[in-house]
Protein backbone atom coordinates (compact mmCIF):
# COMPACT_ATOMS: atom_id res chain seq x y z
CA UNK A 1 0.00 0.00 0.00
CA UNK A 2 1.00 3.36 -0.36
CA UNK A 3 1.02 6.67 0.97
CA UNK A 4 -0.69 9.77 -0.36
CA UNK A 5 0.08 13.25 2.23
CA UNK A 6 -3.16 15.68 1.48
CA UNK A 7 -3.01 19.13 2.98
CA UNK A 8 -5.33 21.59 1.06
CA UNK A 9 -6.20 24.75 1.66
CA UNK A 10 -8.57 24.86 -1.90
CA UNK A 11 -10.89 21.91 -0.76
CA UNK A 12 -12.73 21.57 -4.49
CA UNK A 13 -13.05 18.12 -5.39
CA UNK A 14 -10.54 16.80 -2.89
CA UNK A 15 -13.19 14.46 -1.44
CA UNK A 16 -13.97 12.81 -4.64
CA UNK A 17 -10.14 13.10 -5.12
CA UNK A 18 -9.10 11.29 -2.00
CA UNK A 19 -11.87 8.39 -2.48
CA UNK A 20 -10.45 7.43 -5.77
CA UNK A 21 -6.67 7.06 -3.81
CA UNK A 22 -8.42 4.70 -2.36
CA UNK A 23 -9.47 2.68 -4.35
CA UNK A 24 -6.26 2.74 -5.80
CA UNK A 25 -4.85 1.14 -2.95
CA UNK A 26 -3.47 4.24 -0.93
CA UNK A 27 -3.37 5.08 2.89
CA UNK A 28 -4.18 8.40 3.53
CA UNK A 29 -2.42 10.79 5.60
CA UNK A 30 -4.24 14.49 6.42
CA UNK A 31 -3.23 17.97 8.31
CA UNK A 32 -5.65 20.25 10.23
CA UNK A 33 -8.34 21.45 8.47
CA UNK A 34 -8.46 18.81 5.39
CA UNK A 35 -8.16 16.10 8.27
CA UNK A 36 -11.55 17.00 9.24
CA UNK A 37 -12.74 17.71 5.91
CA UNK A 38 -12.07 14.16 4.28
CA UNK A 39 -13.21 12.62 7.83
CA UNK A 40 -16.41 14.22 8.09
CA UNK A 41 -16.37 13.07 4.33
CA UNK A 42 -16.75 9.39 6.01
CA UNK A 43 -12.60 8.63 4.30
CA UNK A 44 -10.33 6.65 6.29
CA UNK A 45 -7.62 9.57 7.19
CA UNK A 46 -4.65 9.48 9.54
CA UNK A 47 -3.98 12.30 11.35
CA UNK A 48 -0.52 13.43 10.55
CA UNK A 49 0.53 13.86 14.43
CA UNK A 50 -0.34 10.05 14.55
CA UNK A 51 2.50 9.66 12.31
CA UNK A 52 5.22 12.15 13.77
CA UNK A 53 4.13 11.78 17.53
CA UNK A 54 4.11 15.66 17.87
CA UNK A 55 0.82 17.82 17.92
CA UNK A 56 0.05 20.77 16.09
CA UNK A 57 1.11 23.61 17.34
CA UNK A 58 1.28 27.86 16.69
CA UNK A 59 -2.08 27.90 15.44
CA UNK A 60 -1.00 25.05 13.00
CA UNK A 61 2.02 26.90 11.75
CA UNK A 62 4.13 24.07 12.62
CA UNK A 63 2.39 21.03 11.93
CA UNK A 64 4.42 18.98 9.06
CA UNK A 65 7.64 20.30 9.55
CA UNK A 66 9.17 16.98 10.80
CA UNK A 67 11.77 14.54 9.75
CA UNK A 68 8.89 11.62 9.76
CA UNK A 69 7.12 13.42 7.25
CA UNK A 70 10.44 15.20 5.25
CA UNK A 71 12.19 11.56 4.99
CA UNK A 72 9.31 9.61 3.95
CA UNK A 73 9.79 11.95 1.19
CA UNK A 74 12.72 12.82 -0.02
CA UNK A 75 14.44 9.11 0.69
CA UNK A 76 15.56 7.99 -2.64
CA UNK A 77 13.96 4.67 -3.39
CA UNK A 78 17.19 3.39 -5.23
CA UNK A 79 19.57 4.18 -2.46
CA UNK A 80 19.45 1.32 0.02
CA UNK A 81 21.65 3.11 3.01
CA UNK A 82 18.28 5.33 2.49
CA UNK A 83 15.34 3.24 2.90
CA UNK A 84 17.68 1.03 6.06
CA UNK A 85 17.66 4.56 7.83
CA UNK A 86 14.01 4.45 7.13
CA UNK A 87 13.49 1.36 8.84
CA UNK A 88 15.50 2.18 12.15
CA UNK A 89 14.02 5.21 12.48
CA UNK A 90 10.44 3.35 11.88
CA UNK A 91 9.52 6.23 8.89
CA UNK A 92 7.36 4.61 6.31
CA UNK A 93 7.48 6.29 2.91
CA UNK A 94 4.93 9.08 1.29
CA UNK A 95 4.84 8.14 -2.76
CA UNK A 96 2.06 10.83 -3.41
CA UNK A 97 2.05 14.82 -2.30
CA UNK A 98 -1.33 16.81 -2.46
CA UNK A 99 -0.62 20.37 -1.27
CA UNK A 100 -2.09 23.59 -2.39
CA UNK A 101 -0.96 27.21 -0.76
CA UNK A 102 -2.23 29.74 1.30
CA UNK A 103 -4.20 32.02 -0.85
CA UNK A 104 -1.58 34.82 -0.72
CA UNK A 105 -2.01 36.01 -4.24
CA UNK A 106 -5.82 35.94 -3.21
CA UNK A 107 -5.59 38.53 -0.37
CA UNK A 108 -2.03 40.47 -1.28
CA UNK A 109 -4.60 43.58 -2.35
CA UNK A 110 -6.41 43.53 0.35
CA UNK A 111 -6.43 46.51 2.82
CA UNK A 112 -4.49 44.16 5.77
CA UNK A 113 -2.14 44.67 8.20
CA UNK A 114 1.54 43.09 7.73
CA UNK A 115 0.68 40.97 10.57
CA UNK A 116 -2.53 39.59 9.01
CA UNK A 117 -1.05 39.47 5.81
CA UNK A 118 1.74 37.35 7.08
CA UNK A 119 -0.48 34.47 8.09
CA UNK A 120 -1.13 33.95 4.32
CA UNK A 121 2.58 33.38 3.13
CA UNK A 122 2.63 29.26 3.65
CA UNK A 123 5.71 27.89 4.80
CA UNK A 124 4.74 23.84 5.32
CA UNK A 125 3.41 23.76 2.05
CA UNK A 126 5.95 24.94 0.20
CA UNK A 127 8.29 23.12 1.79
CA UNK A 128 6.42 19.84 1.00
CA UNK A 129 5.99 21.39 -2.47
CA UNK A 130 9.92 21.03 -3.17
CA UNK A 131 10.79 18.38 -1.14
CA UNK A 132 8.14 16.12 -3.30
CA UNK A 133 9.17 17.83 -6.49
CA UNK A 134 13.04 16.93 -5.95
CA UNK A 135 12.04 13.93 -5.26
CA UNK A 136 9.89 13.32 -8.47
CA UNK A 137 12.14 10.03 -9.07
CA UNK A 138 9.90 8.40 -6.69
CA UNK A 139 7.08 10.77 -5.67
CA UNK A 140 4.34 12.75 -7.30
CA UNK A 141 3.24 16.01 -6.20
CA UNK A 142 -0.07 17.97 -6.80
CA UNK A 143 -0.57 21.25 -7.07
CA UNK A 144 -3.01 21.95 -9.26
CA UNK A 145 -6.92 20.49 -8.81
CA UNK A 146 -6.85 20.20 -12.51
CA UNK A 147 -4.57 17.73 -12.16
CA UNK A 148 -6.42 15.49 -10.43
CA UNK A 149 -8.34 13.52 -13.18
CA UNK A 150 -5.43 13.06 -15.38
CA UNK A 151 -4.08 11.46 -11.87
CA UNK A 152 -7.05 9.08 -11.47
CA UNK A 153 -6.85 8.33 -15.48
CA UNK A 154 -3.25 6.69 -14.85
CA UNK A 155 -3.84 4.82 -11.55
CA UNK A 156 -7.13 3.10 -13.12
CA UNK A 157 -5.59 2.33 -16.10
CA UNK A 158 -2.09 1.32 -15.09
CA UNK A 159 -1.64 1.24 -11.24
CA UNK A 160 1.32 3.98 -11.67
CA UNK A 161 1.62 7.57 -11.91
CA UNK A 162 4.02 7.46 -15.21
CA UNK A 163 7.62 9.14 -14.67
CA UNK A 164 6.88 11.80 -17.55
CA UNK A 165 4.23 13.02 -15.03
CA UNK A 166 5.67 13.10 -12.15
CA UNK A 167 8.62 14.48 -14.12
CA UNK A 168 5.97 17.45 -15.15
CA UNK A 169 4.06 18.30 -12.01
CA UNK A 170 7.28 18.60 -10.18
CA UNK A 171 8.06 21.36 -13.12
CA UNK A 172 4.60 22.60 -12.04
CA UNK A 173 5.50 22.52 -8.47
CA UNK A 174 8.49 25.72 -8.81
CA UNK A 175 6.64 27.18 -11.87
CA UNK A 176 4.59 27.95 -8.83
CA UNK A 177 6.54 28.57 -5.75
CA UNK A 178 8.58 30.89 -7.39
CA UNK A 179 5.83 32.80 -8.88
CA UNK A 180 4.50 32.34 -5.08
CA UNK A 181 7.71 33.77 -3.27
CA UNK A 182 7.86 36.41 -6.03
CA UNK A 183 4.72 38.04 -5.12
CA UNK A 184 5.04 38.09 -0.97
CA UNK A 185 8.89 39.69 -1.87
CA UNK A 186 7.25 42.27 -3.92
CA UNK A 187 4.58 42.84 -1.55
CA UNK A 188 7.16 42.83 1.14
CA UNK A 189 10.14 44.64 -0.50
CA UNK A 190 7.50 47.15 -2.37
CA UNK A 191 10.92 48.42 -4.76
CA UNK A 192 10.35 49.38 -8.42
CA UNK A 193 13.76 47.88 -8.76
CA UNK A 194 14.94 45.27 -6.50
CA UNK A 195 18.11 43.42 -6.42
CA UNK A 196 16.20 40.38 -8.28
CA UNK A 197 13.63 41.31 -10.73
CA UNK A 198 11.24 38.48 -10.08
CA UNK A 199 7.72 38.09 -12.19
CA UNK A 200 4.76 36.72 -11.03
CA UNK A 201 2.17 36.48 -13.62
CA UNK A 202 -0.57 33.30 -14.18
CA UNK A 203 -1.78 32.19 -17.43
CA UNK A 204 -4.95 33.98 -18.27
CA UNK A 205 -5.22 32.36 -21.72
CA UNK A 206 -4.03 30.84 -24.38
CA UNK A 207 -3.96 33.45 -27.43
CA UNK A 208 -4.45 32.00 -31.06
CA UNK A 209 -1.60 33.16 -32.06
CA UNK A 210 1.20 36.35 -31.48
CA UNK A 211 1.89 39.11 -33.79
CA UNK A 212 1.73 36.95 -37.01
CA UNK A 213 0.36 33.61 -37.52
CA UNK A 214 3.15 31.57 -37.02
CA UNK A 215 4.03 32.77 -33.47
CA UNK A 216 2.28 31.14 -30.63
CA UNK A 217 1.47 33.38 -28.18
CA UNK A 218 -0.55 33.51 -24.23
CA UNK A 219 -1.97 36.16 -22.12
CA UNK A 220 -0.92 36.26 -18.36
CA UNK A 221 -1.91 38.66 -15.67
CA UNK A 222 -0.30 39.60 -12.49
CA UNK A 223 -1.27 37.51 -9.80
CA UNK A 224 -0.26 40.85 -7.44
CA UNK A 225 -1.72 44.74 -7.96
CA UNK A 226 -3.73 46.05 -10.03
CA UNK A 227 -4.34 46.84 -14.25
CA UNK A 228 -7.03 46.91 -16.00
CA UNK A 229 -6.10 43.94 -18.43
CA UNK A 230 -6.09 42.36 -14.98
CA UNK A 231 -10.05 42.12 -14.64
CA UNK A 232 -11.73 43.19 -17.93
CA UNK A 233 -14.76 41.93 -18.36
CA UNK A 234 -15.61 40.85 -22.25
CA UNK A 235 -19.21 41.52 -23.02
CA UNK A 236 -19.39 40.16 -26.39
CA UNK A 237 -17.52 39.14 -29.51
CA UNK A 238 -14.48 37.08 -30.79
CA UNK A 239 -11.79 35.87 -28.52
CA UNK A 240 -8.86 38.78 -28.16
CA UNK A 241 -5.75 38.39 -29.89
CA UNK A 242 -2.14 39.48 -29.25
CA UNK A 243 -2.51 42.71 -31.43
CA UNK A 244 -5.99 43.80 -29.68
CA UNK A 245 -4.74 43.38 -26.38
CA UNK A 246 -1.62 45.33 -26.89
CA UNK A 247 -4.01 47.82 -28.89
CA UNK A 248 -7.04 47.97 -26.74
CA UNK A 249 -3.86 48.47 -23.89
CA UNK A 250 -2.80 51.97 -25.86
CA UNK A 251 -6.49 53.01 -26.60
CA UNK A 252 -7.88 52.73 -22.59
CA UNK A 253 -4.52 54.10 -21.87
CA UNK A 254 -5.37 57.40 -23.93
CA UNK A 255 -8.63 57.88 -22.81
CA UNK A 256 -8.25 57.32 -19.49
CA UNK A 257 -5.13 60.51 -19.19
CA UNK A 258 -8.19 62.85 -19.53
CA UNK A 259 -10.49 64.41 -16.96
CA UNK A 260 -12.46 65.49 -20.14
CA UNK A 261 -14.81 63.00 -22.04
CA UNK A 262 -12.44 61.38 -24.27
CA UNK A 263 -12.40 59.09 -27.47
CA UNK A 264 -9.72 57.75 -28.89
CA UNK A 265 -9.10 55.48 -32.14
CA UNK A 266 -6.15 53.17 -32.39
CA UNK A 267 -5.11 50.90 -35.32
CA UNK A 268 -1.52 49.39 -34.88
CA UNK A 269 -0.63 50.12 -31.75
CA UNK A 270 -0.47 53.92 -32.93
CA UNK A 271 -3.60 56.66 -32.09
CA UNK A 272 -4.82 57.65 -35.36
CA UNK A 273 -7.51 59.78 -34.22
CA UNK A 274 -8.17 61.65 -30.76
CA UNK A 275 -10.67 64.08 -29.65
CA UNK A 276 -12.26 65.66 -26.20
CA UNK A 277 -15.54 67.03 -26.01
CA UNK A 278 -18.46 67.87 -23.55
CA UNK A 279 -20.81 65.41 -25.82
CA UNK A 280 -19.47 61.68 -26.08
CA UNK A 281 -20.92 61.27 -29.49
CA UNK A 282 -19.24 64.53 -30.50
CA UNK A 283 -15.85 63.47 -29.23
CA UNK A 284 -16.18 59.82 -31.17
CA UNK A 285 -17.06 61.99 -34.46
CA UNK A 286 -14.28 64.03 -33.95
CA UNK A 287 -11.93 61.35 -33.28
CA UNK A 288 -13.66 59.39 -36.59
CA UNK A 289 -13.02 62.26 -38.74
CA UNK A 290 -9.32 63.32 -37.43
CA UNK A 291 -8.64 59.96 -39.78
CA UNK A 292 -11.29 58.16 -41.20
CA UNK A 293 -9.30 55.84 -43.28
CA UNK A 294 -7.16 54.62 -40.57
CA UNK A 295 -10.00 53.44 -37.99
CA UNK A 296 -11.32 51.10 -40.54
CA UNK A 297 -10.53 48.14 -38.53
CA UNK A 298 -9.34 49.77 -35.45
CA UNK A 299 -10.24 50.15 -31.96
CA UNK A 300 -12.28 52.95 -30.40
CA UNK A 301 -12.04 53.85 -25.98
CA UNK A 302 -14.10 55.74 -24.17
CA UNK A 303 -13.65 57.55 -21.00
CA UNK A 304 -17.53 57.51 -20.24
CA UNK A 305 -20.69 55.42 -20.59
CA UNK A 306 -21.43 54.31 -24.20
CA UNK A 307 -24.84 55.50 -24.89
CA UNK A 308 -27.23 53.99 -27.80
CA UNK A 309 -26.49 56.93 -30.07
CA UNK A 310 -22.83 56.51 -29.65
CA UNK A 311 -23.07 52.97 -30.21
CA UNK A 312 -25.06 53.59 -33.53
CA UNK A 313 -22.66 56.17 -34.94
CA UNK A 314 -19.94 53.45 -34.51
CA UNK A 315 -22.00 50.14 -36.07
CA UNK A 316 -21.58 52.33 -39.35
CA UNK A 317 -17.95 51.55 -39.51
CA UNK A 318 -16.01 48.17 -38.84
CA UNK A 319 -14.36 48.59 -35.91
CA UNK A 320 -12.55 45.80 -33.62
CA UNK A 321 -13.17 46.67 -30.16
CA UNK A 322 -14.78 49.29 -28.25
CA UNK A 323 -13.48 49.96 -24.63
CA UNK A 324 -15.54 51.94 -22.22
CA UNK A 325 -16.14 51.66 -18.54
CA UNK A 326 -19.53 50.98 -18.84
CA UNK A 327 -22.45 50.56 -21.50
CA UNK A 328 -25.83 51.49 -21.76
CA UNK A 329 -28.42 48.39 -22.24
CA UNK A 330 -29.84 50.06 -25.15
CA UNK A 331 -26.26 50.67 -26.77
CA UNK A 332 -25.78 46.41 -26.01
CA UNK A 333 -28.53 46.00 -27.64
CA UNK A 334 -27.18 48.10 -30.62
CA UNK A 335 -23.87 46.26 -30.63
CA UNK A 336 -25.57 42.83 -31.14
CA UNK A 337 -25.93 43.49 -34.19
CA UNK A 338 -22.41 42.86 -34.92
CA UNK A 339 -21.19 39.62 -33.33
CA UNK A 340 -17.63 39.51 -33.65
CA UNK A 341 -17.38 43.36 -32.31
CA UNK A 342 -15.68 42.75 -29.05
CA UNK A 343 -16.58 44.90 -26.39
CA UNK A 344 -14.82 45.33 -23.91
CA UNK A 345 -16.10 46.93 -19.63
CA UNK A 346 -13.24 48.18 -17.90
CA UNK A 347 -13.87 46.98 -14.01
CA UNK A 348 -10.07 47.81 -12.76
CA UNK A 349 -9.88 51.78 -13.02
CA UNK A 350 -5.70 51.48 -10.86
CA UNK A 351 -3.13 51.72 -13.35
CA UNK A 352 0.16 49.75 -12.87
CA UNK A 353 3.24 52.22 -12.57
CA UNK A 354 6.17 50.30 -13.75
CA UNK A 355 6.73 49.12 -17.79
CA UNK A 356 8.72 46.19 -18.54
CA UNK A 357 10.58 45.34 -21.79
CA UNK A 358 12.29 42.14 -22.80
CA UNK A 359 15.69 43.02 -24.46
CA UNK A 360 17.71 39.24 -25.88
CA UNK A 361 18.82 38.44 -22.55
CA UNK A 362 17.36 40.67 -20.11
CA UNK A 363 14.83 43.16 -19.28
CA UNK A 364 14.47 46.74 -19.52
CA UNK A 365 12.40 48.01 -16.23
CA UNK A 366 11.55 52.22 -15.84
CA UNK A 367 8.38 53.89 -14.41
CA UNK A 368 5.65 54.75 -16.90
CA UNK A 369 5.56 57.73 -18.45
CA UNK A 370 2.52 58.96 -15.91
CA UNK A 371 3.78 62.39 -15.62
CA UNK A 372 2.61 65.87 -16.90
CA UNK A 373 4.37 69.12 -16.94
CA UNK A 374 3.26 71.95 -15.01
CA UNK A 375 5.66 74.12 -16.66
CA UNK A 376 4.75 76.32 -19.58
CA UNK A 377 7.06 79.24 -20.36
CA UNK A 378 5.75 80.83 -23.50
CA UNK A 379 9.30 81.53 -24.22
CA UNK A 380 8.36 83.45 -27.80
CA UNK A 381 7.08 87.35 -28.27
CA UNK A 382 3.95 85.88 -29.68
CA UNK A 383 1.73 84.02 -26.85
CA UNK A 384 -1.27 81.68 -27.71
CA UNK A 385 -4.15 81.89 -27.17
CA UNK A 386 -6.24 80.58 -24.21
CA UNK A 387 -7.49 78.00 -27.11
CA UNK A 388 -4.39 77.26 -28.53
CA UNK A 389 -2.89 76.76 -25.10
CA UNK A 390 -5.54 74.33 -24.27
CA UNK A 391 -4.83 72.66 -27.66
CA UNK A 392 -1.08 72.16 -26.66
CA UNK A 393 -1.81 70.72 -23.68
CA UNK A 394 -4.41 68.40 -24.95
CA UNK A 395 -1.81 67.33 -28.20
CA UNK A 396 1.05 66.77 -25.84
CA UNK A 397 -1.03 64.49 -23.54
CA UNK A 398 -1.67 62.49 -26.70
CA UNK A 399 2.11 62.83 -27.40
CA UNK A 400 3.15 60.53 -24.65
CA UNK A 401 1.24 57.40 -25.90
CA UNK A 402 2.86 58.13 -29.87
CA UNK A 403 6.12 55.90 -30.79
CA UNK A 404 8.99 58.99 -30.90
CA UNK A 405 10.29 60.40 -33.44
CA UNK A 406 6.35 61.84 -32.71
CA UNK A 407 4.55 65.25 -33.80
CA UNK A 408 0.63 65.85 -33.15
CA UNK A 409 -0.86 68.22 -34.73
CA UNK A 410 -4.45 69.67 -33.42
CA UNK A 411 -6.90 72.01 -33.17
CA UNK A 412 -10.18 72.63 -31.08
CA UNK A 413 -9.11 69.35 -29.15
CA UNK A 414 -9.13 66.91 -31.90
CA UNK A 415 -5.88 65.21 -33.44
CA UNK A 416 -5.76 66.16 -36.70
CA UNK A 417 -2.23 65.09 -37.94
CA UNK A 418 -0.10 62.45 -36.25
CA UNK A 419 3.53 61.49 -37.07
CA UNK A 420 4.89 58.38 -35.44
CA UNK A 421 7.99 56.45 -35.51
CA UNK A 422 9.99 58.48 -37.84
CA UNK A 423 13.84 58.59 -37.68
CA UNK A 424 13.72 62.21 -37.97
CA UNK A 425 11.69 65.21 -36.71
CA UNK A 426 10.99 67.01 -39.76
CA UNK A 427 9.87 63.75 -41.49
CA UNK A 428 7.67 63.03 -38.21
CA UNK A 429 6.65 66.95 -38.80
CA UNK A 430 6.11 66.81 -42.48
CA UNK A 431 4.02 63.97 -41.82
CA UNK A 432 1.41 65.27 -39.59
CA UNK A 433 1.51 68.57 -40.79
CA UNK A 434 0.20 67.26 -44.31
CA UNK A 435 -2.46 65.12 -42.77
CA UNK A 436 -3.95 67.49 -40.81
CA UNK A 437 -4.43 70.08 -43.52
CA UNK A 438 -6.41 67.62 -45.63
CA UNK A 439 -9.10 68.77 -43.24
CA UNK A 440 -7.86 71.84 -41.99
CA UNK A 441 -5.53 74.94 -43.62
CA UNK A 442 -5.74 77.42 -40.39
CA UNK A 443 -5.76 77.38 -36.39
CA UNK A 444 -3.55 74.64 -36.26
CA UNK A 445 -0.82 74.32 -33.05
CA UNK A 446 1.90 71.18 -32.83
CA UNK A 447 3.11 69.65 -30.11
CA UNK A 448 6.48 67.21 -30.09
CA UNK A 449 7.91 64.81 -27.72
CA UNK A 450 11.32 66.01 -28.07
CA UNK A 451 13.29 68.85 -28.10
CA UNK A 452 14.13 70.76 -32.09
CA UNK A 453 17.97 69.72 -32.91
CA UNK A 454 17.58 72.32 -35.43
CA UNK A 455 15.12 75.30 -36.79
CA UNK A 456 13.99 72.96 -39.67
CA UNK A 457 10.73 71.76 -37.54
CA UNK A 458 9.84 75.47 -37.01
CA UNK A 459 10.44 76.89 -40.31
CA UNK A 460 8.08 73.98 -41.89
CA UNK A 461 5.46 74.12 -40.01
CA UNK A 462 5.22 78.28 -40.67
CA UNK A 463 5.27 77.56 -44.22
CA UNK A 464 2.33 75.33 -43.54
CA UNK A 465 0.40 77.78 -41.24
CA UNK A 466 0.85 76.57 -37.79
CA UNK A 467 0.21 79.38 -35.28
CA UNK A 468 1.68 77.54 -32.03
CA UNK A 469 3.97 75.17 -30.92
CA UNK A 470 4.78 72.98 -27.91
CA UNK A 471 8.01 71.51 -27.16
CA UNK A 472 10.35 70.33 -24.09
CA UNK A 473 13.55 72.38 -24.96
CA UNK A 474 16.60 71.26 -23.62
CA UNK A 475 18.51 71.69 -27.16
CA UNK A 476 22.05 73.78 -27.28
CA UNK A 477 20.25 75.42 -30.27
CA UNK A 478 17.04 76.10 -28.08
CA UNK A 479 18.25 79.93 -28.55
CA UNK A 480 18.38 79.59 -32.36
CA UNK A 481 14.70 77.62 -32.29
CA UNK A 482 13.53 80.37 -30.49
CA UNK A 483 14.57 83.04 -32.67
CA UNK A 484 13.86 81.56 -35.54
CA UNK A 485 10.02 81.20 -34.00
CA UNK A 486 9.85 84.95 -33.59
CA UNK A 487 10.82 85.28 -36.66
CA UNK A 488 7.99 83.73 -38.36
CA UNK A 489 5.83 84.86 -36.01
CA UNK A 490 4.81 81.37 -34.04
CA UNK A 491 3.71 81.28 -30.50
CA UNK A 492 6.17 78.43 -28.83
CA UNK A 493 5.77 76.98 -25.46
CA UNK A 494 8.83 75.18 -23.23
CA UNK A 495 7.34 71.79 -21.07
CA UNK A 496 11.22 71.27 -19.90
CA UNK A 497 10.08 67.61 -20.33
CA UNK A 498 10.30 65.13 -22.84
CA UNK A 499 7.80 62.33 -23.77
CA UNK A 500 10.15 59.68 -25.98
CA UNK A 501 8.19 56.25 -26.43
CA UNK A 502 10.66 53.99 -28.56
Amino acid sequence: MKTALISVSDKTNIEYFAQKLIENNYRLLSTGGTYHHLKKGGLDVTEVAEITGFPEILDGRVKTLHPHIHGGILARRSKPDDLTKLQELGIGTIDLVVVNLYPFFENADKNLTDSDLAEFIDIGGPTMLRSAAKSYFDVAVVTDLNDYGKIIQELEETKEISFTTRKTLAGKVFNLTSAYDAAIAKKLLNEDFPEYFNLSYKKHSVLRYGENPHQSAAYYTATTGGGSLKDFEQIQGKELSFNNLRDFDLAWNVVRSFNHTACCAVKHSTPCGVALDENLLKAYKKAHDADPISIFGGIVAFNRKVTKEVAEKCNEIFLEIVVAPDFEKEALDEFSKKKNLRLIKIRNFEQTKTSIIPVDGGLLVQDKDLAFTQQFDLVTDRKPTPQQLEDLKFALQVIKNVKSNAIVVANQLQTLGIGTGQTNRIWAAQQAINRAKEKREDGLVLASDAFFPFPDVVEYAAEQGVEAIIQPGGSLNDPKVIEKANELNIAMVVTGMRHFLH
